[in-house]
């Protein structure tokens, strides 16, 4: 009887558990089984792993051969194991040493020809081994972009098994990753394209600033879809923390790009309104994979033509816009991904969206019916609502430039630093995501500021939630106006961004 062991990860939606893979040889005829709760892909494994190792000029055991993944509880999803699967059968039958196996972390899937190919995943899985003490990695040579991300672990690359052997063995060296240079952040386009909408791009700035949901309403060509792409050019760029964050979900997903890795600027993700609710919100089959929403945390989610998106779409998101993460669960186990996003929706007002009012042929009971697929528990979740008009001279608005992206973005960044200031020892890094208690009591506004929101809340107009969040507004306006805090004009321009009636 032989016994060795090597190590690898399994990914639970963004979070990774260190496996252990032991190979057992000896005891009985030449067969392969595999426990601790393997998925269809992994117990394909033990056929790509044998003709791997045969064909890279090693001798597969004539034995009976267990592999045990342990924790056996944990399911195990995916071809990623190939790699610390061959190591531990070579160690065990002994042809290869087992001494650089400790504290080494493998990954990769096996070709039949022994070639190394890339798995999706290996940023959250390193990141999850320096943590659990790991202090080496061996990785696809394809996958090294990535892996060398991860500050603290040795990482080293293979192309083919013989590679790894050799590498056991002594006879050879990993391949090293490429030193890191320094991406220029991708362009994004400037606000300055966008011709005339005060009221639009004011409302885009608060939103900018205190990291709001935003509506835009109104007829075809105005510019909604224009202010939407250009709002991650106001954005602050990612902490090294938050691009860590949104980078491994994107390595999970399969998107990330060779030539610069690193997500640093907000993502912008803008699904088609035909867009399923699994792939929308995350699912699939065995572990859910990562939706749309967790492609856009840390940055912003667009509803193109939102009143064409169906109930059931809209109404999933209500949820992850109060907590911030998405839990799934499916038949092999509940993942959970973050989805701290701001949410920009655009919509036209009636279904015939003419340029002018005047010329509309839908009835108002087709444009109530219209606008009402945007449910009111959902509408209530919308920070800022703005309507836009139709340019009515456009020499008027070329005779001054349109201010550009970079003064609007100062404005938000000193925005941004005095909300950040009085927020950032409770972990809070916008005014969109202070819970209302804590704004009513710890960072409670004198009654006659906010007796115009009383009102409101006594006739009716707004709810609770919509009184804290016109709260969270008035504080964003104040940041913008340099002052300590909000005063009774701040909370009736917050009253207004939440006007009810968007069509």
């Amino acid at each position: 009887m032989a016994l060795a062991r090597a190590w690898s990860v399994a990914l639970l939606g963004v979070e990774g558990r260190m496996i252990e893979i032991e190979a057992d040889i000896g005891g009985g005829s030449p067969k392969v089984t595999m426990v601790g709760l393997p998925d269809t892909g992994l117990k394909e494994a033990k056929d790509r792993v044998r003709s791997a190792v045969r064909n890279s000029g090693r001798t597969w055991p004539d034995e009976r051969v267990i592999l045990g993944l342990s924790p056996a509880n944990l399911p195990k999803v995916g071809s990623g194991y190939d790699l610390g699967i061959a190591a531990a059968i070579m160690a065990a039958t002994g042809s290869v040493p087992a001494t650089k196996l400790l504290n080494t972390v493998l990954l990769g899937e096996l070709a039949l020809d022994g070639r190394v190919r890339a798995v999706r995943g290996v940023l959250p899985g390193l990141l999850a081994a320096r943590d659990a003490g790991y202090r080496r990695a061996v990785v696809p040579a394809e996958s090294l972009f990535e892996a060398a991300l991860v500050d603290g672990l040795e990482v080293g690359g293979v192309a083919r098994l013989t590679e790894f052997v050799d590498w056991l063995k002594g006879e050879g060296e990993l391949t090293r990753p490429e030193p890191s240079v320094v991406q220029e952040p991708p362009q994004v386009p400037d606000l300055a394209d966008v011709v005339g909408q005060p009221e639009a791009r004011w409302a885009l700035e608060v939103a900018a600033a205190g990291g709001h949901h935003l509506l835009m309403t109104g007829p075809p060509g105005v510019g909604k879809t224009m202010l939407a792409k250009r709002l991650p050019g106001l954005l602050p760029r990612l902490t090294a923390e938050e691009s860590l964050q949104v980078t491994a979900i994107h390595s999970i997903d399969g998107s990330l790009s060779r030539s610069a890795p690193l997500v640093t600027v907000p993502p912008f993700v803008a699904p088609h309104h035909s867009i399923s609710v699994p792939a929308l919100i995350g699912g699939g089959s065995g572990l859910a994979v990562p939706g749309a929403i967790s492609r856009a945390h840390r940055g912003i989610l667009f509803l193109d033509e939102v009143c064409e998106f169906g109930p059931e779409r809209l109404e999933s998101l209500r949820t992850v816009l109060e907590e911030g993460e998405v839990r799934i669960a499916r038949v092999k186990g509940a993942v959970r991904y973050p989805a701290r996003f701001q949410l920009v929706l655009a919509t036209n007002p009636c279904p015939c969206a003419p340029a002018k009012d005047a010329d509309c042929t839908c009835s108002a009971t087709v444009r109530r019916r219209y606008l009402s697929r945007l449910s009111g528990p959902l509408l209530d979740r919308v920070d800022l609502r703005v309507r836009l008009r139709p340019l009515s001279a456009l020499s008027a608005h070329l005779s001054e430039p349109p201010e550009a992206s970079a003064a609007v973005r100062e404005r938000v960044l000193e925005a941004r630093e005095r909300a950040g200031k009085r927020w950032t020892e409770r972990g809070w890094l916008t005014n969109a995501e202070v819970p209302g208690p804590a704004l009513r009591r710890e960072f409670a506004l004198p009654s006659q500021v906010t007796a115009l929101l009383d009102r409101a809340l006594e006739r009716g107009a707004i709810t609770a939630r919509g009184a804290d969040r016109c709260l969270r507004i008035a504080w964003t306006l104040a940041d913008l106006k340099g002052a300590d805090k909000p005063e009774a004009d701040e909370v009736a321009a917050a009253l207004n961004f939440r006007e009810r009636s968007s069509g």
